[in-house]
């Protein structure tokens, strides 16, 4: 005989904010929900937590079925369960948070997801549910991580730059992760005291502006 709770259970979903720089803009992949509540509205990719799953492998599952995107790496963002956030019932989200070159990843809708589609931080669609929220606060992480005390996590950053680069075009990268302009001198000296930065004895060639040396990490 099953057991009998005596209070209600809360369902548990998850939801997987995936960050890239396309077009030398940050964007984040959001899918066109396919039914109820809310369809036809864009979303963060999630859904329900199964039974015999962790969250990280629901989430996973999720963002496979949807989007069609798989062995991505992500971390847990927080918990968001205000009373009213899904018409569906009471139910709790644990969002998780992915920064990855988009360059291979090709998206399309699936299971629940009419369609995937990169947006623009600054060119956002009306968002379902409480996602809106979760979206400014995984932006507002993904800034803190781009700091010079966080190497580990801001390595990611040269994931997003050729392998041979110019200083600018690094801060430029970082620039668009965190949000922010940073001063030119202040950066090249946190640049060269945070990671392991050597000159390759090459410059840039073609463009406008004169040939600049170029450099790489050495991991």
């Amino acid at each position: 005989m099953s057991y009998t709770y005596d209070f209600p259970r809360p369902s548990v979903t998850t939801d997987i904010l995936v960050f890239s720089i396309r077009d030398g803009k940050l964007q984040v992949l959001l899918i066109e929900r396919k039914f109820d509540p809310h369809k036809g509205a864009w979303a963060i990719p999630g859904g329900f937590v199964q039974m015999d799953e962790d969250l990280e492998t629901g989430a996973l599952r999720e963002l496979q079925e949807e989007t069609g995107l798989s062995g991505i790496p992500i971390r847990q963002l927080g918990a968001y369960g205000a009373p009213e956030r899904d018409p569906r019932g009471r139910v709790i989200t644990i969002a998780f948070i992915a920064l990855v070159p988009s360059d291979d990843l090709i998206a399309q809708g699936g299971s629940d997801a009419q369609d995937a589609r990169w947006f623009p931080l600054d060119a956002l669609p009306p968002l379902a549910f409480d996602h809106a929220q979760i979206l400014a606060d995984g932006r507002a992480r993904l800034a803190s991580d781009v700091t010079p005390s966080i190497q580990e996590r801001a390595l990611v950053a040269f994931d997003f730059l050729p392998e041979s680069f110019t200083l600018s075009q690094a801060q430029l990268v970082f620039e668009t992760l965190r949000g922010e302009e940073m001063d030119k001198r202040n950066f090249r000296k946190w640049l060269s005291n945070s990671w392991e930065i050597e000159d390759t004895g090459e410059k840039s060639t073609g463009g406008r502006h004169r040939p600049a040396a170029l450099f790489r990490l050495k991991r």
